[in-house]
């Protein structure tokens, strides 16, 4: 059975439904995290392949580490880190990519960030296609690494937007996996798992949160949901809140997708090397060889690409993966390698994508998206940061101000 009675219920146990619950459950407020999965997380998500490694499947790297609360919170359960430089902070693969031609490319990555910030500072917003070349030497590599970034192209990403991202660039990850950790940090938190919410009835005195396993009434709600699930489903809210539609579907959830593959042979690889399959277009790979020195390769699938492999399923990815690895390292490279496991977050049905952006146009709506409705229902979630959007301390932040929210309103009119 499930509580069907709460003070405040949070929809959605990823990162920002935990960070919510934490503080109100530390300020003794009688709160249930309602989550739809069998697991917490979300799109945090660790799993451990046979030879006993942990594999973030989601959300990999503690981005702004120096300043994530999630850092904190891993410190406080013992978590080991890595703090080694990033494969994209590094030269690496020289025989495959020489030094000059990665010089070249960031040079022009450089030069794409600063073009955005100009065109961001007219307060015009538009694609940043409209910033490159539609035939430039970069224009495919530029593509594909955007991808890797926001999960979207550049033809379907405001400039504002984008222009608003914070980053300390201090990057780190942890052993034992970021998505093992977010979901451990719910332990002692009570929880409905199993428990997909069909509508949001905010009609009465108290909010009734419908669900195949009953009716769930409390007194405020912090809603958690990807925009993809807010955009689709007009009926999730009783009255409809159609400024809330609008809003997720300004801010889609871009997609990536990664594949993890076992490679006999590994140390011939320098560890937390990398290569792409390919420059010159954005539909191709980013191969990340031995993430934390083990024999595995991290592939990268995002974008319009990653929803293409996804209609052919996981074979579609490994298959796709040998054929740009043996084009690289000739045809025995094949014999070396080995799938390990893959989530497709495009045919998640509670995901529906990795992580949001704004569509041209559509920078301010993360505002819109964030705002609470009647003191009643608040929103969290990475899709209502306006400066750490995509990232899981983003989702954090903005969960535990929704906490904040509630405690403040609650002092002001204490439930009855």
């Amino acid at each position: 059975m499930i509580k069907n009675s709460v003070e405040v219920a949070v929809i959605g146990g990823g990162a920002a439904g935990i960070a919510a619950a934490r503080k109100l459950a530390a300020h003794r407020i009688d709160c249930l995290i309602v989550e739809a999965r069998s697991r917490l997380g979300g799109r945090a998500f660790t799993v451990r392949e046979p030879s006993g490694f942990a594999l973030d499947l989601g959300c990999g790297w503690l981005h702004s580490a120096d300043c994530n609360p999630w850092a904190a919170v891993a410190t406080a359960q013992g978590r080991q880190f890595s703090k080694a430089t990033p494969p994209w902070g590094r030269a690496t693969m020289t025989k495959v990519m020489p030094l000059e031609t990665q010089r070249a490319f960031r040079a022009a990555m450089a030069d794409l960030f600063e073009r955005v910030a100009q065109a961001a500072a007219t307060g015009r917003d538009r694609a940043i296609s409209e910033l490159v070349p539609a035939d430039g030497r970069w224009t495919g590599m530029l593509n594909a690494v955007m991808t890797y970034i926001a999960g979207a192209e550049l033809d379907r990403m405001s400039t504002i937007d984008l222009d608003r991202y914070e980053d300390t660039e201090l990057n780190w990850r942890l052993v034992d996996g970021y998505g093992a950790m977010i979901a451990a940090s719910a332990d002692g938190l009570a929880t409905a798992l199993d428990c997909p919410v069909t509508r949001i009835d905010h009609s009465g005195k108290r909010i009734r949160i419908e669900t195949p396993r009953g009716v769930i009434e409390a007194d405020r709600v912090i809603v958690t949901l990807p925009t993809s699930i807010i955009g689709d489903n007009e009926g999730l809210f009783f009255p409809a809140l159609p400024a809330k539609t609008e809003a997720a579907r300004g801010l889609p959830l871009g997609l990536d997708d990664k594949l993890f593959i076992a490679l006999d042979g590994a140390e011939e690889f320098e560890a937390e090397s990398r290569v792409f399959g390919r420059t010159d277009r954005a539909a191709t790979g980013n191969y990340h060889f031995r993430p934390f020195g083990r024999p595995l390769i991290e592939c990268y699938f995002a974008g319009r690409w990653a929803h293409e492999l996804e209609a052919g399923g996981d074979k579609a990815f490994f298959d796709f993966a040998v054929s740009e690895l043996t084009g690289l390292f000739g045809a025995d490279f094949a014999r070396r390698l080995k799938p390990l496991c893959l989530h497709q977050w495009g045919a998640d049905p509670y995901a529906r994508g990795s992580y949001s952006y704004a569509i041209p146009g559509a920078a301010d709506q993360r505002a819109v998206l964030a705002a609470p409705v009647d003191d009643r229902l608040f929103f969290a979630g990475e899709a209502c940061s306006r400066h750490d959007f995509s990232t899981a301390h983003g989702a954090f932040i903005t969960g535990s101000e929704a906490a904040d929210h509630i405690l403040a309103a609650r002092r002001i009119n204490p439930s009855p």
